[in-house]
């Protein structure tokens, strides 16, 4: 063979490698005869390492370059490092606390990997005083161990477990190089020798030194590109945030109301930001309790369920308004640790964060905006800024609006003020003029001419009649004086409405006659006894009989009806006229207020009996209620008045209410009641009916009164109206509640209040009351709360 070369690796008995280069070549003679072979045997090993060593780096600098993300590279060189030059190599950059964070980990087989992992999450990297190996990485100095002891493993090993892990994965060399970068050692390399039972060499750490310098290198280029890239994604947010406030600010600069101001900052706010839902709260009137005004992103069940709460409540949002300082939390353990009582809102398993900022308004807190994320943030100063931004923003939005709808409100009102005045004023001397018209003409005609008798007494029957009615009307003014000034009296006494029925019908039966409407009288066969002014209540049913009399056209039909409901006697007068409309239909017993006030109308009239009618059955401590199908199909007016408790009453059967405890004159015995109420007739209706049940009533016209009375004496529970002038209920309960326990202020107490609204009611608990029973109050009703209330505390 001439010529011939071929490189061959070698492993020699003592278990290292070499390259050799086998070259033969022949030897000629003169006569170009071949006369012999040389054959020469080259050791090429430092070459050959030369030239792994140059690939090795080459392939690592191309790794290390072709991407940004120092994580991919890292992984790649781990991978390449395996197994030339090591059997697994791991690469850990160095947190605050010096312990490590695996970036990469490679091995040569898939058990070692396995290995490895669960001896990293069983035993954690500790920090720097607790990890003798890495504390002269950590200097910057390199780790050599062509031969690794086995007493660093007894050094770095935890316990005994641990010693027998590290021992069977059977080391035999380790380099470990620390990575830096401008001076500071953020990360080290390792690679080991195990299986393949090869060790170290000086060149190899030269080779791994290499390697780590162009890591650190290229981790350095990397950090410093994804810093110079969140600085232009900071900036970029700075911007985008700076458009967002702006284009709200536009927005809300054209929202007219509340509402609207909400509905901008959520619909524009929460998705700009990011955020997968918020809410809008705003202060109540009385400024005791939070209102949801928008909220988007939570069920609907949820909102409904929690429209209000009281500004006292544990919760962030009344914590803002409270303190004017706002709320950020990062994650789901920060809000656990701050909330552990709401710790099943969210009702997700999922990290999640938090915000809550003040609306502020002449440097007070008048709500809050909140947002919710679905996943845990870091709420920095820009962040936090942006938000205190946007909530002094929408303060202030409010602010205007509510200027801008009180003023539209106040024009309104004052508007339909004038124009209720205005018709009423016209209607008033149309009604007052109107009589005078007969009655002067003929006391004119009587007194210049001469008339027969039958003339006589038909001109005197008119002008008695118009006079009637004149005296009516200016009655009717009176009594509305009587009632807006709380000076109307009852003279309260026992009284059979049958016959207070039968009175009434008697002062209409001749207009029905003259209209040929029949009226029919449908009595309980019960006796039907109440508490009541018999004038006053004769006037009630007059009124309504007159009216269905009135409204019904020729031929009609007019029904009274009187039977006991439960604890109460009730008076239906049903009618086949006119009816009501349902448009009017809620305003029927309002104060000078006409389904019909135009100069075309067919009825005359104030305007006023229905809304005195009201009145009167409300101090009687009874409830009136209007209902019709419609214009043209006839009317039904129910009065429902409490039964005095005596009144005989049907044996209740095996399925009757608990309430059996009505007939007990001693349900409040040795009761001390404090009630309040500037309604003369209402305090002293109340007081009477309590008096029956065996409590002792002090009662008084004022708040002011009551606190004077709560300094003096104990008493067991306080019953307060709320719509008082000077201090109302709510302000009442306030002063009281701020008093230590000796001087009443955990005194029980109960709202008896005509607002009787939902929001009444919850305004009222709100406010510190333990209960809320509305006007008209039955006696037993009111009671029998007043048991249920003191057997609680």
């Amino acid at each position: 063979i001439d010529g011939y070369s071929l490189e061959k690796r070698y492993i020699r008995k003592d278990g290292a490698i070499i390259w050799v280069n086998l070259t033969s070549s022949a030897v000629w003679d003169d006569y170009g005869q071949p006369k012999y072979a040389v054959g020469i045997v080259e050791d090429i090993s430092e070459r050959k390492e030369a030239e792994a060593t140059q690939y090795f780096l080459v392939e690592a600098s191309a790794l290390l370059a072709s991407s940004l993300d120092y994580h991919v590279t890292l992984t790649g060189v781990a991978n390449l490092a395996v197994p030339t030059l090591a059997d697994w190599c791991v690469v850990d950059i160095f947190q605050e606390d010096w312990s490590s964070q695996q970036i990469a980990l490679a091995t040569a087989n898939l058990s070692k990997r396995i290995s490895l992992q669960e001896l990293r999450q069983r035993y954690p990297s500790p920090n720097k005083e607790q990890h003798p190996l890495m504390q002269q990485v950590r200097q910057g100095q390199s780790v050599f161990y062509p031969e690794f002891p086995d007493a660093i493993l007894a050094e770095i090993a935890r316990d005994q477990t641990h010693l027998q892990l590290l021992q069977s994965l059977g080391i035999q060399s380790v380099m470990v190089i620390p990575l830096r970068s401008r001076g500071q050692v953020f990360g080290a390399i390792s690679f080991v020798m195990a299986e393949s039972g090869r060790h170290y060499e000086q060149a190899d750490l030269a080779l791994a030194e290499d390697v780590a310098r162009r890591a650190a290198t290229a981790i350095d280029n990397a950090r410093l590109y994804q810093e110079t890239r969140q600085a232009q994604q900071t900036a970029e947010r700075a911007v985008n945030r700076t458009l967002l406030l702006q284009r709200i600010t536009a927005a809300l600069s054209q929202a007219l109301t509340p509402q609207q101001v909400a509905d901008v900052v959520m619909n524009q706010g929460v998705t700009a930001l990011g955020a997968k839902a918020g809410s809008v709260l705003l202060l109540t009137d009385q400024g005791t309790a939070l209102k949801i005004v928008q909220a988007i992103g939570y069920p609907q069940s949820d909102i409904d369920a929690v429209e209000t709460f009281p500004l006292t409540a544990p919760i962030p949002s009344a914590e803002v308004v409270r303190t004017g300082e706002p709320i950020f939390i990062d994650n789901q353990a920060d809000w656990l640790a701050r909330y552990p009582h709401l710790a099943n809102i969210p009702t997700t398993n999922c990290d999640f964060a938090y915000a809550c900022v003040p609306l502020i308004q002449e440097g007070k807190a008048i709500g809050t905006l909140g947002l919710n994320f679905a996943i845990a943030q870091t709420f920095d100063q820009e962040y936090q800024g942006l938000m205190l931004t946007l909530g002094q923003q929408c303060g202030q939005a409010i602010a205007r609006a509510q200027l801008y709808e009180a003023e539209q409100t106040a024009r309104e009102e004052a508007e339909t003020a004038n124009r209720i005045k205005d018709e009423f004023l016209a209607v008033l001397s149309h009604e007052l003029r109107t009589p005078l018209n007969p009655i002067l003409g003929w006391a004119k005609l009587l007194r210049t001419r001469q008339f027969d008798e039958a003339t006589k007494i038909r001109a005197l029957e008119t002008i008695e009649r118009n006079a009637k009615l004149q005296t009516q009307l200016i009655e009717d003014l009176l009594d509305v004086s009587r009632i807006l000034q709380g000076k109307l009296k009852l003279n309260v006494s026992t009284m059979d409405l049958r016959t207070t029925i039968t009175a009434a019908l008697e002062t209409v039966r001749l207009a029905a006659e003259a209209k040929s409407i029949e009226i029919q009288t449908v009595f309980s066969p019960d006796i039907v006894q109440v508490m009541g002014d018999s004038d006053r209540l004769q006037q009630v049913i007059w009124n309504l009989l007159s009216n269905a009399v009135k409204f019904t056209p020729s031929g009609g039909r007019v029904e009274i009806h009187l039977e006991k409901m439960g604890v109460n006697a009730q008076i239906q007068v049903i009618d086949t006229g006119k009816g009501i409309s349902p448009e009017f239909l809620p305003y029927v017993f309002d104060y000078f207020r006409q389904a019909d006030a135009k100069t075309t109308r067919v009825f005359g009239g104030l305007g006023l009996g229905l809304a005195i009618v009201r009145r009167l059955v409300e101090l009687h401590g009874g409830t009136i209620h209007a209902d019709s199908p419609g214009e043209g199909q006839g009317a039904t007016f129910a009065v429902r008045l409490p039964l005095l408790k005596n009144s005989p009453s049907p044996v209740p059967n095996s399925e009757s209410s608990p309430l059996e405890i009505t007939t007990e004159d001693s349900l409040l015995s040795g009761v001390q009641i404090l009630l309040v109420d500037d309604q003369t007739d209402v305090r002293e209706f109340f007081t009477f009916a309590l008096e029956q049940y065996g409590a002792t009533v002090t009662a008084v016209g004022s708040a002011s009164e009551a606190l004077t009375v709560l300094s003096q004496s104990k008493p067991d529970i306080l019953l307060s109206d709320i719509g008082m002038p000077l201090m109302d209920g709510y302000m009442l309960l306030r002063e009281v509640r701020m008093r230590s326990p000796e001087q009443n202020g955990q005194i029980p107490a109960i709202a008896l209040s005509a607002y009787a609204g939902e929001f009444n009611q919850k305004k009222a608990l709100a406010a510190g009351f333990q209960k809320h029973v509305s006007k008209p109050a039955e006696p037993i009703e009111l009671a029998t709360a007043i048991v249920n209330l003191i057997k609680c505390q």
